[in-house]
This record gives C-alpha cells, structure tokens and sequence, in this order.
C-alpha cells in the first residue's frame, strides 16, 4: 500500500507476527523501545536490536499495554541492558509484589510472561519524548482497559497498539471476565477518528496511511459483534487456543482439550455462554475444528498443529 506519508528516520519499526507485537525503536536523546513481543521471541528480538541500536545501549522502554505479547520480552531486555528505565500504562503492576496478581491475568489465559522490574508510569494525559517528537499518551480502552496510544500531533503518525489495525482491532478481552467492553472501543474509535492520523503503526500488522478506511472496518466490526456479543466470544476463544498454537506448534488433543478447557478465562466463556448448548467435549473440538476450517490449524494423528 502507497503511504502518503514516511517514517521518520529516527524511527524503526520491527513487523513481527501474531505471537509478538510489532515493536518500534526510536533514536534521539534516549533510545527508546515500544513494546517487546512474547518472551519466546525475546533473544530474537534482543539480536534484532543489538544491530539496530550498532552499539548503542538501550535507554527506556514503553508498553502500551501488558498483555504478554506486547511485553513478554521486558525481562529479558531488562538483563541485556541493565540501566533499562521500563513504563507502564498507570492502572498496571507498578511493584514487585504486586506481579502475582498480574500474572494470575496470564494463567487465565494459558499464557506466560516474565516478571520485570517497573521504573516509571505513564498515563492518559502526559506528553513523551522520543525519537527527537513529542507524543501524547492517550487512554484507548476496549482491548484492555489499562491500554494506550501515542500520537504526535506534529507529523501525524499514531503508534494504535490493538486499538486498531488495518483490518479491525483486537480482541476485546473484558468481555471474557463478564465486564463491558463494546462501548470502551468504540470510544476508542471516535477518539482515533478525531485525531486525523495519516500515519498508523498497529501492534499487529502493517503501517497503513488510509486511516479512514481502516476505521470503517473496525465500525462495521464492532457493530456485527455488539449486535450478538456470543460471536465475539467465539472469536476470542479461537483466538486464545490460536495463540497457544503459534507458541507450541503442536498439541495433544486427547489431553491438551482438557487443559484448554480448565483455563479460567475458557471456562468462565463457556459456562456464561454454552453451557446449555454443547459439552465440554463438543465445544472444545468445535474451537479446533473452527481453527482447521479456517486454514490455520491441522490435525496430525492426536495432534493439532499450527498452520
């Protein structure tokens, strides 16, 4: 797609996948990182910075927001580069002791993330520095609501994070624990739509510029999903056991079903909303069969594979 308008170059923007965000390296005062993917991705991306920053130590680093993907790889970055200052959204874990209760929000899941030390708080409201721009953190609820966007005002380039891709946004996770989530991302939406972005680096994805045409189809999404919230909570439960692949590979459905079955966030979803329709069994095999239907799984023998 033809952008209509440029990276700057002291920007880097590193596209990853779907088991990793995509993370964004700025070079001014400070070397800063946004996000840092899944922990299983972390050397990876501790060796793409390495020839990124040629030499240069890594000052600070930004979540946007702490679903494991986006900041899976902290710890790790944090041992690689020992003065590392690390921010996080203002409502996430801000002391040590506090970690077991963010990390039972993985476990909920059937994710992981290493504990990392937090050195400072940003919230909606402040002005950052990095990348020789000014940015302004703004609060983005509906995916998590702790989650936030930065937008320089000056060049027009919106850092979305999963409030909004190319095509959509990402899951509205809320919605698993039985809490509100539709009207959040569409405020989220008006919000992004206010700010005139020609520029929009996602946490998954591509850089788009047609910004316009990329909220129309978050709309027209989230308003198939509010008109039926059974159908996001299909979409996110595929979703999660997606995730588990993209991480395993491979697993044993015979045993793994029940595993998949057990974890909160599954169980919590299946009992609010299929209980009365479909067995465990049943239910967890429609998942998989959904995934194999959709080109993005496979059976192997016992085994269901990623594809």
């Amino acid at each position: 797609m033809t952008q209509t308008v440029q990276l700057p170059d002291t920007l880097t923007f590193f596209e990853r996948g779907w088991l990793s965000s995509n993370t964004i390296l700025a070079k001014g005062t400070d070397t800063v990182l946004i996000d840092s993917g899944y922990h299983t991705h972390a050397v990876f991306m501790g060796n793409l910075l390495d020839t990124a920053l040629a030499g240069k130590h890594l000052d600070r680093l930004y979540n946007t927001h702490l679903h494991s993907d986006h900041c899976g790889g902290n710890a790790y970055l944090q041992q690689r580069h020992a003065s590392l200052l690390t921010s996080i959204p203002t409502d996430g874990v801000s002391e040590a002791d506090e970690w077991h209760l963010q990390n039972e929000v993985y476990e909920r899941v059937g994710q992981s993330c290493p504990a990392f030390a937090v050195s400072a708080l940003h919230k909606a409201g402040d002005v950052v520095e990095f990348g020789h721009l000014q940015w302004q953190v703004l609060a983005s609820p509906g995916h998590d609501p702790d989650s936030v966007l930065f937008f320089c005002e000056d060049l027009k380039i919106l850092i979305s994070a999963d409030a909004l891709w190319e095509n959509g946004f990402g899951v509205l996770f809320p919605l698993l624990e039985g809490k509100a989530a539709f009207a959040d991302q569409d405020s989220t939406l008006t919000l992004i739509e206010s700010l005139g972005a020609k520029l929009v680096i996602p946490g998954h994805g591509s850089v788009f510029s047609e910004t316009n045409k990329a909220l129309d189809t978050a709309r027209k999404r989230l308003e198939f999903y509010a008109a039926d919230p059974q159908r996001h909570i299909t979409h996110a439960i595929r979703v999660l056991l997606k995730f588990i692949l993209l991480e395993r590979q491979a697993v044993d459905w015979a045993t793994f079903q029940l595993e998949f079955m057990a974890l909160s966030a599954v169980k919590k979803a299946y009992t609010d909303y299929f209980s009365t329709q479909v067995g465990e069994p049943e239910f967890a095999l429609g998942v998989a069969q959904a995934l194999v239907g959709a080109k993005v799984a496979e059976w192997s023998g016992g085994l269901l594979r990623n594809r």
